[in-house]
């Protein structure tokens, strides 16, 4: 596994909740900053949510989904979770996994979260 590696994704209602889920490549150190981004035609890439290495209690939140998303990650498991509740439409997009600032060769094909009554 040489790319983050993103899953969960899929339809949602506004309103509704969807737990996505990323496989961080072995060779990302557990001490990099890691999280989510999403991109939507006709927008910039923008990060979304990401979460500390391993004995830092860090994180940091778009303010769009503040109170609404949570982040998580499993160091046992190499696994980063975003958790998000109360969707509205415009967290629809592609969502990846990378570390903060991104790396570029380790860029996945990403999530695609459709929001949609």
């Amino acid at each position: 596994q040489g790319k983050f590696m993103e899953s969960g994704g899929g339809l949602v209602q506004p309103g509704g909740s969807l737990t996505l889920s990323c496989a961080a490549p072995r060779r990302i150190p557990s001490t990099n900053v890691v999280g989510w981004y999403r991109e939507f035609p006709g927008r910039a890439r923008e990060p979304v949510a990401h979460i500390g290495g391993e004995g830092d209690d860090w994180y940091h939140y778009v303010d769009s989904v503040k109170g609404r998303f949570t982040i998580s990650r499993d160091f046992d498991k190499n696994v980063v979770t975003l958790e998000m509740n109360n969707v509205n439409p415009e967290d629809a997009g592609v969502y990846s996994c990378n570390c903060l600032p991104p790396l570029d060769d380790y860029w996945g094909w990403g999530t695609l979260v459709t929001v949609s009554a």
